[in-house]
């Protein structure tokens, strides 16, 4: 995969966008760091790849949040204890 920075987008945008027909995708930087990907579409299948590209970004974040719970021990209270924090916040919101 191409990594490509934002200030060559810029000023080389023809001469990228040529190159995206033969990569399908790269990676844009700024300051050294991906900030974005660029991806060549079909037009009639624009649609399907927003819906797939935003499914993915969906299962990435359940994924953090699901590692970050491990790593804090929260994936192992109960039923009972979820419940609780509930009542307890709706309470607070309450008042």
């Amino acid at each position: 995969m191409k990594f490509i920075s934002v200030r060559n987008l810029r000023l080389r945008s023809g001469e990228i966008w040529r190159q995206l027909q033969q990569e399908k995708e790269m990676v844009i930087t700024l300051n050294g760091r991906p900030v974005a990907i660029l991806a060549g579409v079909e037009g009639e299948d624009v649609m399907e790849y927003l819906a797939t590209l935003r499914r993915t970004r969906a299962m990435l974040s359940v994924n953090k949040i699901q590692e970050r719970a491990r790593q804090t021990g929260k994936d192992k209270i109960t039923a009972a204890e979820i419940d609780k924090e509930i009542r307890a916040v709706r309470r607070s919101r309450t008042r």
